[in-house]
């Protein structure tokens, strides 16, 4: 039997975990958090509970694809809700008036007239806009993001080589320019340029392939799992235990033990230290990473066995850092729809002091809010609202950490006082501050501290063209032998949907499958398979 032992306790650790012990590997998962989940973590605060986290349930098909891996169902497994409107954005307001905003319904025919009434002929626009979207989205799932990219003849396919005119025409362009060339409105153009942050980057350097995005949300439409992420977390752990999945929190891995073979260096093992501050050594045939893949390289391997050095690194282009804002709020906030976006005019200048030479936290800043309590009652006390607050910073950990009622650094807490500010006028709640009854921040350096992220980013490297799909870093070691990652740090990209497509690749990596697209599920080998638990409570 295979003895593997997984590194994080994130989605992506959790994802690989069960999908390796359902192929009847004996896995051991070891998280140095005494909470699992990684970035997807969970806050609860007087009686408010808060998703620290993803908040955006988009890619559905790749949810209900990764289930059915484990043998299963989304719907089984959690308690979907398509929210209807999608969203709501705000524009900057001009120095005196409302600010310009959009609410964006569920539904392409609705979104259609939404874009209609803002910019006459758009609507018919948009039509041909999504249906290159889907078919991106749909050439994307089959030949490139379950691809581990080792046959190069996976790419060979008629459809691929036929499309390939196109494909290079999308990846030659910006998102921005893309969306440019077909929308003349500000914020129709920021809608569709909007998702950029999502994979890291801006809109003027992420590649026009990536307008794949605006079939997730305004073709699709978006969906809550009820009970947050959080949930989902839950879900993943309960699954990885019944497939036999062992695992161990407050162990902090501190090495990963080789051998020497004559065909080169082969993994043994893991060096690890548990919450006492005990050593352990603990032996394996294989091992996973799901920590961040410049953790794993330069602090768990010695210097000649790393794929990616630092000084390959220090070539990458980071994606964004953030100050993340959780706010419990007396009283309703019916301005604020469960999920809000707020444009600055000048996005430009805002992208530039993110991604720029001269980095610094942009204010006003391009900012997100969730409010999860407009859909899920069970994430605040009655009479109160929940608010999660996503400000992109430069990915610096010396911007600092957060805190609880104001008392982070300096830098941290100032983003926050502005993005509350701004929220009071662009969305009109002049009130707002005087009704939060908690106030926690999270910071760069937060992320650095707790999940060893590079650079304290939040996401990993941007998905620029030079960072995406096969020259993205991949999902094995090229040193050592039977040492394999997962992750957003890795292929295929950030976001929760690409963390289970890593974990799914990973799998293929050890079967020895070069095939491009999702796995075809398998029967069960688990040695031990506890009973099946129940469906998300509804």
């Amino acid at each position: 039997m295979t003895r593997t032992i997984v590194i994080g306790g994130g989605i992506a650790g959790l994802a690989t975990a069960a999908l390796l012990a359902r192929e009847g590997h004996r896995v051991r998962l070891l998280e140095q958090n005494e909470q699992l989940g990684g970035r997807a973590g969970s806050a609860e605060v007087e009686g408010f509970r808060f998703d620290t986290g993803p908040s955006w349930y988009l890619m559905p098909r790749v949810f209900e694809h990764f289930f059915e891996l484990l043998g299963t169902s989304a719907d089984e497994q959690l308690d979907l809700r398509t929210l209807d409107p999608g969203y709501r954005v705000f524009g900057e307001p001009a120095s005196e008036g409302r600010a310009p905003e959009m609410t964006v319904p569920h539904g392409r025919e609705r979104v259609e007239a939404a874009f209609e009434r803002r910019e006459p002929g758009s609507g018919r626009r948009l039509r041909r806009y999504l249906a290159s979207a889907r078919r991106a989205s749909e050439m994307a799932e089959r030949y490139f993001l379950y691809n581990p990219f080792t046959r190069w003849r996976s790419l060979a396919a008629p459809e691929v080589l036929r499309a390939a005119p196109r494909l290079l025409g999308l990846l030659g362009t910006s998102l921005a320019r893309f969306a440019g060339r077909r929308f003349s409105d500000p914020l129709l153009r920021q809608v569709l340029g909007y998702p950029a942050v999502f994979l890291g980057t801006d809109p003027d350097r992420a590649p026009a392939m990536y307008h794949l995005m605006s079939a997730l949300d305004l073709d699709e439409g978006v969906q809550y799992p009820m009970g947050g992420f959080w949930h989902l977390i839950e879900r993943l752990e309960a699954l990885a235990r019944d497939t036999g999945v062992e695992i161990v929190t407050g162990a902090r891995v501190t090495g990963i033990l080789t051998r020497r073979e004559r065909e080169g260096a082969t993994v043994s093992g893991v060096r690890w230290s548990d919450a006492r501050g005990e050593q352990h050594v603990e032996h394996a045939n294989l091992v996973v990473s799901g920590a961040d893949l410049h953790h794993t390289e330069t602090a768990l391997l010695p210097p000649e066995l790393r794929s990616y050095p630092e000084a390959w690194w220090e070539r990458l282009e980071s994606g964004p850092g953030a100050v993340i804002v959780l706010l419990g709020v007396e009283g309703a906030l019916p301005q604020l729809e469960h999920h809000s976006l707020f444009f600055t005019r000048d996005w430009g200048a805002n992208f530039r002091a993110i991604f720029g030479d001269r980095p610094s936290v942009p204010d006003p800043a391009s900012i997100y809010v969730c409010r999860p309590s407009a859909t899920d009652g069970g994430v605040a006390p009655e009479g109160h609202e929940n608010l999660f607050v996503l400000i992109p910073v430069p990915a610096d950990e010396g911007i600092g950490a957060g805190g609880a009622d104001g008392g982070g650094d300096p830098r941290v807490e100032r983003a926050a006082d502005a993005a509350i500010r701004q929220i009071e006028e662009w969305a009109g709640i002049p009130d707002l501050r005087e009704r939060i009854v908690v106030r926690r921040t999270i910071g760069p350096a937060d992320f650095a501290e707790q999940y060893q992220s590079w650079r304290g980013g939040m996401l990993g490297p941007a998905h620029v063209l030079r960072q995406s799909a096969m020259w993205r870093a991949q999902n094995a070691s090229k040193r050592v032998s039977g040492l394999f990652y997962a992750g957003a740090t890795t292929a295929p990209g950030v976001g929760v949907p690409m963390c289970l497509i890593s974990a799914e690749l990973v799998l293929k990596r050890i079967r020895g499958d070069h095939s491009a697209g999702p796995t075809a599920p398998r029967p069960s080998t688990a040695p031990v398979t506890a009973p099946a638990r129940p469906g998300a409570v509804r």
